[in-house]
């Protein structure tokens, strides 16, 4: 049966949209770009970062000016930096920004005070470290150096002592470099006035030591020894100095 006004079947029915529409060509793949790495959004992109090794971040800064922008950002730089030992936080600025870019266990030290008694070697088996290193990472050319301290840097031998740690980034002029110092204390002793008057006590000992040395004509380390054995008496150190080397003079004639 045909409907009225068709001249078929079904003929006079509305016609579907889709055939009424021509259909939009498939896209050509040759013209459709990803997004570009300059393209994703900040909150995005410093959650990738924050994922890569320091050597990684670095070379991420080298992309664009926003992935400089991130990867310089020092969240960023510091979260690198920790991720690989577990510290927990970074506390500090380095003097140079070069400092974030090796986060090998060598940029960590742990901060020893030095008590009356203490030896290298006996610091060495304390802390499982051999007694080379810590003279190396100290600066010291003989065990001597010691007496002239208030604190030894220890290489770091186990990194499990890092995990969930607070380190501090410190310049120690003794050693001569900068390193992210782990307290075993928790955190750095002392205020400003008591750090003041150490610094003017260390410079008084410095230049007792310069009297010494120039008038025993010996080393630093000799006389930080018999400053040592003196309690910091320069004319005890220098007579005691005396009587060591007579008595060698006498032993030597035999």
């Amino acid at each position: 049966m045909n409907r009225p006004g068709g001249d078929g079947p079904g003929h006079g029915l509305p016609t579907p949209l889709s055939a009424s529409i021509n259909p939009l060509p498939p896209p050509d793949p040759e013209t459709v770009s990803p997004m570009n790495a300059q393209q994703l959004p900040g909150d995005l992109l410093r959650a990738v970062l924050h994922r890569l090794a320091p050597a990684d971040v670095a070379r991420a800064a080298c992309v664009c000016r926003q992935w400089h922008a991130v990867a310089s950002d020092r969240a960023v730089l510091e979260a690198a930096f920790r991720a690989p030992w577990g510290v927990r936080r970074v506390v500090g600025d380095p003097a140079s920004r070069a400092f974030w870019r090796a986060a090998s266990l060598g940029r960590y030290a742990l901060s020893h005070t030095v008590r009356r008694g203490d030896t290298v070697p006996g610091i060495a088996v304390k802390y499982s470290v051999q007694v080379t290193d810590i003279k190396r990472f100290n600066n010291m050319m003989s065990d001597h150096g010691i007496y002239s301290r208030e604190r030894l840097l220890i290489p770091i031998s186990d990194p499990e002592i890092l995990l969930g740690s607070t380190c501090y980034i410190e310049m120690d002029h003794n050693a001569k470099r900068e390193v992210a110092v782990f307290y075993p204390e928790g955190h750095p002793t002392g205020n400003a006035d008591s750090l003041a008057n150490a610094a003017a006590a260390k410079k008084r000992s410095k230049q007792i030591l310069e009297s010494v040395r120039r008038s025993l004509h010996v080393d630093d380390g000799t006389a930080e020894y018999y400053l040592s054995v003196t309690e910091g008496d320069p004319r005890a150190a220098m007579m005691q100095f005396s009587e060591d080397l007579r008595w060698e003079q006498q032993q030597a004639g035999h």
